[in-house]
């Protein structure tokens, strides 16, 4: 774990390092034109839609009477803006993602590789086309587990530990890739992401619990839907913060066990050399031997 943690501290630094903070901006000015025209065309229909569709079914009837039990009954109102949001939500997150991915992780790259990695060749083993794959074929996959677990998201723990695992799987298989594929080569590229799988998952799972803040005032629109707009825009910056924050840490992590598996390659290859070597000479010395005899 100690190399996660260096890492975490490493990145921390860099956050707060101007030009890091500056890369926040663009997806999150991106991000919120595109949520602003999206929650203006699409809210109200999708909310009238979920209406005439969870009116009279049995998890309605369910539902409100567990929140009048609890004396909570005045939140039957929210129940479907609140249901329209969770599932906006995945959305909301591919949104953040792909325009980190395309504005902020490259530039986030650069900037650990020039100040810390300088030395580290860039072998550009990763393609624009594996990065879409991952990420489509990743997301769809989120998109189902995170459908399918909905119903445990009613316990209250789960409802926090669900979106951690679910976010941290997600990053960590999208972000993981990217950090790498400028450097390494398609062969390191592979080995890196299989033998440091474990570590890189628990950093992907931390940065999912820390996308639990926007994630709660996102859903908190459904309660003062008047002020939605404004907590839709906070937890997208959030949400891009967030991601701008973990590429940093996965692309320290990965440069520094990139860094050491080439190092851990090139003294297999003197040892090899040497050994080589060595046999040779003997085979030499021997023949040298048996020539004078």
């Amino acid at each position: 774990m100690r190399p996660v943690i260096v890492a975490f501290g490493r990145a921390l630094l860099s956050q707060l390092h101007f030009r890091m903070l500056l890369l926040t901006f663009l997806p999150f000015l991106v991000s919120v034109v595109i949520w602003g025209l999206g929650l203006w065309l699409g809210l109200q229909p999708l909310v009238d839609w979920l209406q005439s569709y969870l009116v009279g079914s049995s998890g309605m009837e369910v539902a409100g009477g567990a929140l009048s039990w609890l004396g909570l009954g005045a939140l039957k109102a929210v129940i479907v803006p609140w249901v329209a949001l969770w599932l906006l939500l995945p959305l909301m997150i591919l949104t953040a993602l792909v325009f980190v991915g395309i504005f902020a992780l490259p530039v986030a790259a650069r900037h650990v590789g020039g100040r810390h990695y300088a030395a580290l060749e860039q072998r550009k083993g990763g393609t624009l086309f594996g990065s879409i794959c991952i990420s489509a074929s990743t997301f769809l996959l989120f998109c189902i587990l995170w459908l399918v677990t909905l119903p445990l998201w009613l316990i209250p723990p789960l409802a926090f530990v669900i979106p951690a695992l679910l976010w941290g799987w997600l990053t960590y298989r999208v972000i993981a890739y990217d950090a790498l594929s400028a450097y390494a080569d398609k062969d390191e590229l592979k080995a890196i992401l299989k033998i440091h799988r474990w570590p890189l998952l628990v950093i992907g799972i931390f940065a999912g619990a820390m996308g639990a803040a926007p994630t709660l005032l996102w859903l908190g629109g459904a309660l003062w839907l008047i002020v939605l707009p404004f907590m839709a825009a906070g937890s997208i910056w959030l949400y891009v913060l967030v991601f701008v924050f973990t590429g940093l840490w996965f692309e320290y992590y990965c440069l520094e066990a990139l860094s050491k598996y080439r190092a851990a390659q090139a003294a297999v290859d003197i040892l090899a050399e040497r050994g080589a070597n060595g046999s040779s000479a003997g085979s030499v010395k021997n023949i040298d031997s048996a020539s004078i005899g």
